[in-house]
C-alpha cells in the first residue's frame, strides 16, 4: 500500500497520506512520498491546485513516527526532514490542505505551510513537541498568520484547539462538516483553477513576499510582481470575453 498517493481530479491534483493505522504520522516513506508528490504537482502541467489531506476520519497527520525517531534517537533533524513548501520545495501554485482530524506536531506544521486550509468541524490542531521534549523551529512564521500571543499559546502550552477556533485565529479558512470536507475542499480547488494562473501565482508571490516586507517595499514589490500580468495575453483575454458573455480561455501567457 502507498504510503502517499497522488491522483487528478479534474484540474485538481489529491495528494493522500494513507497510514491511518499509524494516524498518518510521518515515517520516512511518507517524507519522501511528500516530497514527491509536491514535485509532481509543481511539474504536472494539468494540475492547477493541489489538495493535501490524510486517509481516514480520525487524523490528518499525528507528526512525526516517534517510535522511528527513538530508534533512529533523532537529534536536530536536517533542514529537509520534512518537505517544506516555501523553504525546502519552491510551488508557485496553490496548496490547499483538507483536514479531516488531528493535526498534531509535524502535521500542524503541514498545515501552517500550505496556503489555505479548509478543516472538518471535528478536526484539532497542536504544538505539541513540547510534550515530548521536541523542538518546533519551523513554527517560526507562525506569528505572521495568527499573532504573537496565539502563537506563544500553541507553542507552549502544546494544548489543541479545535477547528472553530482555528478559523477565528486565521489558521483555517473554512470549517465544514466532516462528510462535506472532500467536497469543499475540491470546490474552493475547483473556484481557484477556474481563475487566470498568472494572476493566481502573482498573487501566492505578493502574499508571502508582503510577509517580510514593509508597507513601502511591499507596495513596490507588488507593482513588480503583477506587472507581467497586466501585460500578458490573458489581462486581454479576460476583458474581452467578459464582453462577448462566454468563459475566458486562459493560456497562462
Amino acid at each position: 500500500m502507498d504510503e502517499v498517493i497522488y491522483e487528478l481530479r479534474d484540474d485538481v491534483a489529491w495528494l493522500t497520506i494513507n497510514r491511518p493505522e499509524a494516524r498518518n504520522a510521518l515515517n520516512r516513506a511518507v517524507r519522501e512520498g511528500l516530497r514527491g508528490g509536491f514535485e509532481r504537482f509543481r511539474d504536472d502541467g494539468d494540475a492547477a491546485v493541489l489538495v493535501l489531506t490524510g486517509a481516514g476520519e480520525k487524523a490528518f497527520c499525528a507528526g512525526g513516527d516517534l517510535k522511528e525517531m527513538a530508534d533512529a534517537a533523532l537529534t536536530v533533524p536536517p533542514r529537509d526532514f520534512v518537505p517544506y513548501l516555501g523553504r525546502t520545495i519552491q510551488v508557485d501554485k496553490p496548496v490547499i490542505a483538507a483536514v479531516n482530524g488531528a493535526a498534531f506536531a509535524g502535521g500542524f506544521l503541514l498545515t501552517q505551510m500550505v496556503d489555505l486550509c479548509v478543516a472538518a468541524e471535528h478536526a484539532t490542531f497542536a504544538i505539541s513537541e513540547a510534550k515530548v521534549g521536541r523542538g518546533s523551529p519551523w513554527a517560526a512564521p507562525l506569528p505572521w498568520i495568527v499573532g504573537p500571543r496565539v502563537a506563544m499559546e500553541l507553542l507552549v502550552t502544546a494544548e489543541p484547539i479545535d477547528a472553530q477556533r482555528a478559523r477565528e485565529v486565521g489558521l483555517v479558512n473554512r470549517v465544514v462538516p466532516g462528510s462535506e470536507l472532500v467536497e469543499a475542499a475540491h470546490a474552493m480547488a475547483r473556484g481557484i483553477a477556474r481563475n487566470a494562473p498568472l494572476s493566481v501565482r502573482a498573487a501566492k508571490r505578493l502574499v508571502y513576499a508582503s510577509a517580510s516586507l514593509g508597507w513601502h517595499d511591499a507596495l513596490e514589490a507588488g507593482d513588480r510582481i503583477y506587472e507581467s500580468v497586466y501585460l500578458s495575453e490573458d489581462a486581454q483575454e479576460g476583458p474581452r470575453a467578459f464582453s462577448e458573455k462566454r468563459a475566458p480561455r486562459w493560456s497562462g501567457r
